[in-house]
């Protein structure tokens, strides 16, 4: 482990022997057999990563794929059935609700209890728990039991509560899944500032939200490491891998002609593109009001995205759709055809088609940004994805730099009125 590595997992498994009573597992135990048995089942399966210290690091995957577990065994909650875990520094969790505090306990005990865990003592505590209450803002609940709190109100004083204990790592589960807006936001310019000068580990469903707050990303599948690598590659492959199974977990009559297209075709996987290969998106071209090929926005003013299509087999409802993204891959625009209320019937095999997305483009922040494009069958709510190009094509922009925010507003009226 180097002096910069504050996380080493190396063949980390979980294993949870598959007993039908407590009286078997001592039976099981009395007799000798191993703890690693055939029928066990495998939370973890050789995992492996490190992290440095100061990084930001995601870690993404479907419900069950060992997130929790992996946090649970960083955080030492859980011990590995094998492999090696070294935690250099200290470190403050947020992980399921209500882990840590008892219900029964008031806001403010529970406060000094967790925070004591941590290694506060009462007058460290007594000095920060003003700044504690400001941030949960939960008012006079602080002295009511916690079992009487929503989950909102729960995770509003949790995450106060490791917001104050100078941890090394933060190691943050699902918490913002339930907060309300204003909150999220406070805790993600917290997470912001936290990480210029601390480590963490973020898990979360919501790969934007990844991109936006993480260096780099761990894809988990079934326990095991499918990726890691920047944030951005792993989300958008994430994401990929997410749209391809989508097919088979629709119900039966769900758009069932994009199924049967898509049985025949050949599914895309070349490098950022992913989809069943039903359709194929040939070209797309971002122009300017003049009809020329976009590289560099100076101001703001129309646009014109152009995107050619092709369907392999007979194709029902397509849909084509784009997303405007920053450097980071963050989202900042998109529409599609149905959103427009545009909808065909049906596109008969080999058939090709262009679709013109005609719009005005607010000149954005100085910086570099892509167009993802994507070509899919259904509707809003139930479809399949025949061809995702992420950063299908890129253009630059060049904005005042005092510019305050992503993109400039296109017409302001600013009136002064007097009192008298």
């Amino acid at each position: 482990m180097s002096s910069d590595t504050v996380i080493e997992i190396n063949g980390v498994a979980k294993h949870y022997a598959k007993v039908a009573s407590p009286l078997r597992l001592l039976w099981r135990l009395l007799i000798g057999k191993s703890r690693e048995q055939q029928d066990d089942f495998v939370a973890l399966d050789q995992v492996s990563f490190s992290v440095e210290r100061g990084q930001t690091v995601g870690i993404i995957g479907r419900n069950g794929a060992g997130k929790s577990t992996l946090l649970q065994i960083v955080c030492g909650i859980l011990a590995p059935t094998h492999g090696q875990v070294a935690v250099k520094g200290k470190v403050a969790a947020l992980l399921e609700l209500g882990a840590g505090f008892n219900p029964e306990f008031t806001g403010r005990e529970n406060v000094y209890m967790n925070a004591a865990v941590h290694g506060l003592s009462r007058e460290q505590v007594d000095q920060r728990m003003p700044s504690i209450l400001a941030f949960a803002e939960i008012g006079d609940f602080i002295d009511q039991p916690v079992k009487t709190y929503s989950s909102g109100m729960f995770v509003r004083l949790a995450f106060a509560v490791i917001a104050h204990l100078d941890a090394d790592i933060l190691v943050i589960d699902e918490a913002l899944a339930v907060g309300d807006v204003y909150f999220t936001q406070k805790c993600m310019r917290f997470l912001r500032d936290f990480a210029s000068r601390g480590t963490l580990l973020f898990v979360s469903h919501d790969t934007s939200s990844v991109i936006n707050l993480c260096q780099r990303a761990l894809w988990l599948e079934d326990g095991k490491v499918r990726m890691q690598g920047t944030a951005k590659e792993v989300s958008n492959s994430y994401l990929g891998s997410f749209y391809e199974n989508r097919l088979n977990e629709l119900d039966g009559g769900e758009v069932d002609a994009s199924k049967s297209a898509a049985a025949e075709a050949s599914p895309v996987v070349a490098a950022g593109e992913f989809g069943l290969g039903g359709a194929r998106i040939e070209r797309c071209s971002l122009l300017d009001a003049d009809g020329q090929l976009l590289y560099k926005q100076t101001g703001a003013g129309q646009v014109t995205l152009q995107v050619a299509c092709r369907a392999e087999q007979a194709l029902e409802q397509p849909i084509v759709g784009f997303y405007i993204k920053d450097r980071l891959g963050q989202p900042i625009c998109g529409t599609n055809t149905l959103q427009q209320g545009i909808s065909w019937p049906s596109q008969a095999a080999n058939t090709q088609w262009q679709v013109e997305f005609v719009f005005d483009l607010p000149l954005l922040a100085t910086g570099d940004y892509s167009l993802t494009v994507a070509l899919a069958a259904g509707d809003q709510e139930n479809h399949v994805q025949h061809h995702w190009i992420h950063d299908a094509l890129t253009f630059k922009a060049k904005a005042d730099p005092h510019l305050s925010g992503m993109f400039t507003l296109s017409k302001v009226d600013c009136l002064l009125k007097g009192r008298s």
